[in-house]
């Protein structure tokens, strides 16, 4: 099968449609390949064709969000005062916020773990790409920059899905100062 036939994408756009939409229902774990063929309206064989479990169909699904996730995150100006979260970071945490049922259901203990990992992959190829270039906080010259991005790429994706699963009455706005405060300590 061509992955670029026109016929085979539109395939995949109504599979990773029934696998978000079938998300903010119950559970991924919960998630049968017969329940997405189903809302998809296609049978399971085609499903196989395409994806080998719905743990790959949602983090496929998913990758335009890590996409966004990580260009936001990329995006923030390191000097930023400490007092008030960069722009990009406040927009970021409206999206989750925005998305916090999907986002919850893909990072809560019944989630996709290859969505976690592809999102703190991408948030850390963001970074470390961003610290190469130069753009870095200063301070951290003693620590490799993939270590730096990695470290941070874990702590936002921790925050969110602490947030999106656990904390869920604290604003979006709130969340990404909280946020920006624990990366920019008081003194830098």
């Amino acid at each position: 099968m061509n992955p670029d036939d026109p016929r085979a994408r539109r395939t995949r756009a109504s599979l990773r449609a029934a696998v978000l939409d079938l998300a903010t229902e119950r559970d991924l774990g919960a998630i049968t390949i017969s329940a997405v063929a189903k809302r998809a309206g296609v049978n399971r064989a085609t499903f196989y064709l395409h994806y080998p479990d719905v743990d790959a169909l949602a983090a496929d699904a998913m990758e335009e969000a890590v996409a966004e996730v990580a260009r936001a995150a990329a995006l923030c100006p390191l000097d930023a005062p400490r007092d008030r979260a960069p722009d990009p970071l406040t927009t970021l945490f409206a999206h989750i916020d925005g998305n916090a049922e999907l986002y919850a259901c893909m990072l809560g203990t019944q989630g996709s773990p290859r969505f976690c990992a592809r999102l703190r992959e991408r948030l850390t190829a963001e970074l470390e790409t961003r610290f190469a270039a130069g753009a870095r906080p200063a301070g951290f010259a003693d620590v490799p920059p993939g270590t730096h991005a990695a470290y941070l790429a874990g702590a936002l994706t921790g925050v969110i899905a602490h947030w999106v699963i656990d904390s869920r009455d604290t604003p979006s706005a709130d969340v990404a100062l909280a946020f920006w405060r624990l990366f920019r300590p008081a003194g830098k």
